[in-house]
């Protein structure tokens, strides 16, 4: 059976859109008023171990949530197809491109995962481990990842929204997910790829994106970067 998912729009062009590590299918759903469905079918899917897949069992790995979606595609006849990816849905987007490429359109990533995974002090990544069980040390990626900016009521809503949607199996195994994968080898920056991130990440940057998306897509000349002051 394929994952489930949320479908804003009923345009001609089927975009995909995979969620973050705090995120699942209606992690977006305070923009879907502004977005073009005359022109785009967007599918928000969840991943396994998120949303209305809370309870499904799996690997919790890129790979997986590769197939998952490419099999989504298929089952809603689409031959082809957009992406859309948030955080570590950045890094399955890429996923999917190198494993089906000729069925990848183009991509949009969010404060992407790089595709060659993320590496960590021991304290960081302590605390991204102490996540799957504490919310507190949610709220503070969150606030961190933020830029310390928003108020501590959204803070703590996003932390408790983020528990309340996904397993706390799936959670962890998903850290090692993209902490640990790398497949940068195998990008071959045929797609045409735009990123965005936050003004005030401390992280998912536009140095890094500079050194990792952008530089492995540079050479086609179909990369480009923004940024986006209000994240």
């Amino acid at each position: 059976m394929p994952n489930t998912f949320l479908r804003v729009g009923n345009g001609p062009h089927p975009v995909i859109v995979l969620h973050g590590w705090f995120g699942d299918a209606h992690s977006f759903k305070p923009i879907e008023p502004w977005l073009s469905g005359q022109r785009f079918s967007y599918i928000f899917m969840d991943c396994r171990g998120y949303g209305g897949m809370r309870e499904a069992r799996g690997a919790y790995t890129m790979d997986e949530i590769a197939a998952d979606a490419l099999a989504l595609a298929d089952a809603l006849g689409y031959p082809a197809f957009s992406l859309i990816g948030h955080s570590m849905g950045g890094m399955a987007s890429e996923r999917i491109a190198t494993l089906a490429p000729e069925l990848v359109l183009s991509m949009l990533a969010v404060a992407p995962v790089p595709c060659g995974g993320m590496v960590y002090d021991a304290a960081t990544r302590r605390l991204l481990e102490d996540a799957a069980e504490h919310v507190d040390s949610r709220k503070t990626i969150i606030n961190r990842s933020t830029g310390g900016r928003l108020p501590s009521s959204w803070v703590e809503w996003k932390a408790a929204y983020s528990a309340s949607r996904s397993s706390r199996q799936a959670f962890a195994a998903y850290l090692r997910a993209w902490a640990d994968t790398d497949f940068s080898e195998q990008i071959s920056g045929r797609h045409p790829v735009k990123v965005l991130v936050g003004e005030h990440d401390p992280t998912f940057n536009a140095r890094l994106m500079a050194d990792t998306y952008l530089r492995r897509s540079r050479w086609r000349r179909r990369s480009s970067l923004s940024l986006n002051p209000s994240v």
